[in-house]
């Protein structure tokens, strides 16, 4: 079944933080956003239709969590991945964000050390830092335009009182798609340092073409015994207000602990268009999923050759998993705050700022490109007029 991609829907005024919030922020409403990551495509048809059915019964009262939904789950990750679950190993939670913030607070204790691969998602910084743990950056080494594991660093960066590694997987915002060979050897060391390992794979299913996403947890039996994935339709099938997500763990006593956190926490019941959006998409959504991976893939290439062609100063780094890519806007010679200014309010497009996700993307800009191509058309070219306003492509020819 062909989807139409292509389409634009209007998202102003509908509470959107993507589309609303320039103009309540910065006074600007005719700026095309490619920042907070959410698509600008309707979910599935499955999902609409049965969030639709759900909400015409009238009554949303507490809900049950249905036998179908593990069910599903499973399904899900075993076709997909080739990943085996148990039923048992199976949390829900309200989110990925608030779900590493409960891994951090049942696993660890106030001033131990927990790894960040940086530059990475700007929350994994305040799970760790606002529960009073000691963030440890890993930074990622840039070589030749792709970014990879410094296992170098890592290792002389763990010390005794060093306790997880939380990793993303595929990364957010560098794009990168983690190998076999690559998390086996994070996994080695893990062991050799007794250390947990907090896989956020929301991205899990946004990989393209030469990329295949590798559960942290079903690289080997170690790793499956010291591994807590996290995982969510909200990225792949665009229902990320509906703050629904789940929680893998093989180990039984630390799930218990993630358990325990969550009882604390208040958290129980769940929300319930989240479920019923979650087991739509899992059970009829892959057909949907499937055409949008080959629709992304050529706004990547978009990216990449108009770029290329007709954005000299700047370079795209075109990711291998996640619909997030980042533009080297070193070439520019813009500080951090002009490069935001410029975008903004000269080019009229709102990214986000590469250095939010650590200091190593200064100069750089996070670019979500999960929107109808017209619109990611119309963005380039008004890079392209407000860059060449600059006068600076000339110089570059």
């Amino acid at each position: 079944m062909p989807f139409d991609f292509d389409r634009i829907t209007d998202r102003k005024g509908t509470w959107s933080l993507k589309w609303d919030r320039a103009e309540r922020a910065f006074g600007l409403s005719d700026v095309i956003p490619m920042w907070v990551a959410d698509m600008d495509f309707p979910a599935p048809p499955a999902v609409v239709e049965a969030l639709t059915r759900r909400a015409g019964h009238g009554i949303y009262g507490y809900p049950m969590t249905p036998l179908s939904f593990s069910q599903t789950v499973i399904r899900w990750l075993g076709t997909r991945f080739g990943w085996v679950l148990e039923r048992d190993w199976l949390m829900k939670a309200p989110g990925v964000v608030p779900s590493l913030s409960f891994c951090v607070r049942a696993l660890t204790k106030p001033g131990e050390g927990i790894v960040v691969q940086t530059p990475v998602y700007f929350p994994f910084f305040g799970a760790i830092e606002l529960n009073g743990r000691r963030l440890i950056r890993n930074p990622l080494a840039f070589r030749s335009g792709r970014f990879e594991m410094d296992f170098d660093d890592l290792e002389r960066k763990i010390d005794p009182e060093t306790r997880m590694i939380i990793l993303c997987s595929p990364h957010n915002p560098v794009g990168r798609v983690w190998t076999r060979a690559e998390l086996e050897r994070l996994g080695a060391l893990a062991r050799e340092r007794s250390l947990v390992i907090v896989s956020d794979e929301i991205h899990a299913e946004l990989h393209y073409s030469g990329h295949k996403h590798i559960p942290t947890a079903a690289v080997n039996d170690d790793l499956a015994g010291r591994t807590i994935t996290l995982l969510a339709p909200s990225k792949s099938f665009n229902v990320a207000g509906l703050t629904t997500s789940l929680i893998v763990a093989k180990e039984a006593g630390l799930r218990e602990r993630i358990a325990a956190e969550l009882r604390a926490s208040g958290f129980e019941i769940g929300n319930l268009f989240g479920l019923v959006a979650l087991e739509a998409a899992y059970a009829r959504g892959g057909e949907w999923l499937d055409e949008l991976l080959v629709y992304l893939d050529g706004n990547a290439e978009l990216l990449e050759r108009f770029t290329a062609e007709r954005l000299r100063p700047l370079s795209f780094i075109r990711p291998e998993g996640t619909y997030l890519g980042l533009l080297d806007c070193r070439g520019l010679g813009l500080t951090p705050q002009e490069l935001h200014d410029f975008f903004l309010k000269k080019a009229k497009v709102y990214f986000s700022p590469g250095e939010v996700f650590g200091d190593e993307l200064r100069g750089f800009e996070r670019v979500n490109f999960g929107c109808p191509r017209p619109l990611l058309r119309e963005a380039l070219e008004r890079i392209e007029r407000a860059v060449g306003a600059l006068g600076i492509m000339e110089k570059s020819r």
